[in-house]
């Protein structure tokens, strides 16, 4: 039944999906962010939900805890059914803070990207805005008090869309140097603040949509320039680049 309801729930992304030009230009920036981070190689989309980066980028082999049409792996991400050393490119969005154990997951990331491969992703950002705004309007949880570095019996209840969007912020901001001491090998490449008005008005995945379309362009370009200055203040989501380099002894 929890499958069932995911697979669901991921056919109804879809149709609002194609419903939303608005939505489809966000998407468009944040895959074009992630494509042009890639190194040569093989693209391994972790989460890939409803498929819409398969669609952006059709080579991509994608993953998910649920079986669907446009799916090519079923399989946990905190258990990668890949060889060590053999993926070039792990690329995700939205989906961090769904993994129930970071920790075991950033192992497997460890052990399957090649030497120089690169892990990209965009998460939510836990700012004093999105908090106010995400806590007031959003499903997910907000959880400062979870440790992502910690592993424990898994949760025989909890469902794949379970979630705790304070862990991506967590990682990178309170835990950041403790993660790194764990994982000495992955080093951050980049890591940015993204969207503050134009994602959170489009409504996501929601059938309604405030934007108008003709406006969603200039909306965005005024967007980029806030977040330059304002971004630890008013960002919603954070764009990373990790790179798998040379253990330093």
């Amino acid at each position: 039944m929890k499958i069932v309801n995911a697979e669901s729930t991921l056919k109804a992304h879809r149709e609002i999906w194609n419903e939303k030009p608005v939505l489809r230009k966000i998407y468009s920036e944040y895959f074009t962010l992630i494509k042009n981070a890639c190194v040569e190689g093989v693209i391994l989309e972790i989460g890939g939900g409803s498929g819409h980066f398969k669609e952006y980028l059709p080579e991509s082999i994608t993953l998910d805890i649920v079986s669907l049409p446009w799916i090519d792996v079923i399989a946990d991400a905190q258990k990668l059914p890949f060889k060590n050393n053999s993926i070039a490119n792990i690329v995700m969005v939205d989906v961090l803070h769904h993994i129930e154990f970071p920790v075991l997951f950033f192992r497997e990331v460890k052990r399957v990207l090649q030497h120089g491969g690169r892990l990209i992703f965009i998460e939510p950002a836990i700012t004093p805005l999105s908090r106010i705004l995400l806590h007031l309007f959003h499903p997910e949880p907000i959880d400062f008090e979870q440790n992502p570095l910690l592993e424990k019996q898994s949760d025989p209840s909890r469902l794949p869309f379970d979630a705790n969007q304070a862990i991506p912020t967590l990682l990178f901001k309170r835990y950041r140097s403790i993660f790194f001491h764990q994982f000495p090998d992955l080093k951050i490449i980049t890591l940015k603040y993204l969207d503050c008005v134009v994602y959170p008005l489009s409504g996501g995945f929601r059938p309604w949509c405030l934007i108008p379309v003709p406006l969603t362009y200039y909306m965005l370009k005024i967007e980029h320039k806030l977040i330059r200055v304002l971004g630890p203040l008013i960002a919603f989501r954070m764009y990373c680049v990790i790179e798998k380099v040379e253990k330093i002894s």
